[in-house]
């Protein structure tokens, strides 16, 4: 007679575009393929497709669009609240990295415009995920163009991370287990040189990619974006940062590992 493996609990997944990303969900457990658990993803859409109508910046129609032409104002009564709430974080963001941060960017005309994507696929995936916390006895793992999101309730069931080498995005240089947290990568890699030093109004130097693992998505992608902005600083800065861990790239191949530092 011959001991079987018990089977791995079955995975449903579901994709769709949204952002000007794909944002992918894997379900496992009692609520991964029933009404419960799919009323849960229309849910995660249906907070993104919000949060891209107030933060687009591609959008003619978007809130950020309206105040960068000067048909609103911050202040006004239309504004929502989580336009605020999201340009708090990034003046935080901002100040811990004296500046090299913002969610006002340099134009072409030399004039700032508002463009807070630094700070809105984070906070605005993991605000959607509370609809996926709610459904008992389910693992998810919620992923936006390679930030993920993730919660098991078995610690010895993690979702393993994979994070690639910048400079050869089929090669894996880290897996990370995540049973509670989440993963997001800044880097050249997919979008070229996206990210700016403010100061500057220059992508950075000596940087290829940041990874930051913390608590919540909202931090990770914060934190990977700013460090990232502080170019052959990112190491530094992001090993100060309570609670964080995670991956610098530089340009010339060398990877720093970033050891978590203490917790909040």
């Amino acid at each position: 007679m011959t001991a079987s493996t018990p089977a791995r609990p079955r995975i449903t997944r579901y994709v769709e575009h949204v952002m000007g990303l794909p944002i992918s969900l894997a379900l496992r457990g009692r609520h991964a393929d029933d009404t419960a658990g799919r009323s849960a993803w229309r849910a995660v859409m249906a907070n993104l497709r919000e949060a891209d109508r107030v933060f687009s910046t591609y959008r003619r129609d978007s809130v950020v669009s309206r105040i960068n032409r000067g048909e609103v104002g911050l202040g006004d009564p239309g504004v929502p609240s989580e336009l605020h709430e999201v340009l708090d974080i990034a003046d935080r963001a901002g100040r811990a990295t004296s500046g090299a941060f913002s969610a006002w960017l340099p134009g072409s005309d030399g004039e700032r415009h508002l463009d807070p994507s630094g700070v809105v696929k984070g906070w605005a995936v993991e605000r959607a995920a509370s609809a996926l916390r709610a459904l008992d006895d389910t693992d998810f793992c919620l992923g936006a163009g390679g930030d993920v999101l993730g919660r098991v309730l078995d610690p010895d069931l993690p979702w393993r991370i994979g994070i690639e080498d910048p400079h050869d995005p089929r090669r894996i240089l880290a897996t990370v287990p995540v049973r509670d947290g989440a993963v997001a990568t800044s880097g050249t890699a997919h979008r070229g040189a996206h990210v700016i030093d403010v100061r500057t109004g220059l992508p950075p130097t000596g940087i290829a990619a940041v990874t930051v693992i913390a608590s919540t998505l909202t931090e990770a992608d914060v934190d990977a974006t700013a460090a990232f902005a502080l170019g052959a600083g990112a190491a530094e800065w992001l090993g100060r940062r309570v609670g964080r861990s995670g991956l610098v790239v530089a340009t010339d191949g060398t990877i720093a590992r970033i050891p978590q530092v203490g917790t909040r």
